[in-house]
């Protein structure tokens, strides 16, 4: 299970480290958000060795431009994911089409359909593991255990209302997946 998001100022201090050349702090950002980013990198490409080699692209793009990061702008996680969506659909797209390249199945829009499908569910999986620990336990027990809002409540020892409050927020955090162009562009 990753970790919760980090202080604004923990970010801001990786930056300023990474710009000053510090392998440690490589280690420690790699430690941190290696999962993260081989994940997402994986339900874009679907393939363990380009989620692989994806892994060490953002990696490697972080140690040779982290002034491309801004603390001010965005937390380093998010920041790290979409660079991660960003690389993981360009190989995704770079693969595909040189498959269609070689007379593989398909065509250029099935190409596109897949890219935005993969992009659509990595951020869904982004969206997921970063959602407050109470919504994404409601949403589980709904989605993953079928239960509906009055089991979830009597499971999670809360009141109907606030499941129910719980499993909207939950959902309407979902829902933004499909709103934004994250990985669509290379």
């Amino acid at each position: 299970m990753p970790k919760t998001d980090v202080p604004p100022r923990w970010d801001r201090t990786m930056q300023q480290r990474l710009a000053r050349g510090e392998a440690a702090a490589l280690g420690e950002l790699y430690d941190r958000f290696a999962s993260l980013v081989h994940g997402l990198a994986h339900r874009v490409v679907g393939d363990e060795h380009a989620a692989g080699a994806v892994t060490r692209d953002v990696f490697a793009h972080v140690w040779e431009h982290p002034d491309s990061y801004d603390p001010a702008q965005e937390p380093l996680r998010t920041w790290l994911a979409a660079l991660t969506s960003r690389l993981a659909v360009r190989r995704l797209r770079t693969t595909e089409t040189a498959a269609l390249a070689r007379g593989g199945p398909g065509t250029a829009e099935d190409l596109e359909r897949t890219v935005r499908h993969a992009s659509v569910a990595a951020r869904a999986d982004y969206i997921v593991q970063s959602m407050p620990a109470p919504l994404r336990a409601a949403l589980e027990l709904a989605y993953f255990q079928r239960r509906d809002y009055r089991r979830t409540a009597a499971d999670l020892g809360v009141t109907d209302d606030e499941a129910r409050r719980r499993l909207r927020l939950g959902l309407q955090l979902l829902a933004t997946a499909h709103d934004t162009g994250v990985g669509g562009a290379a």
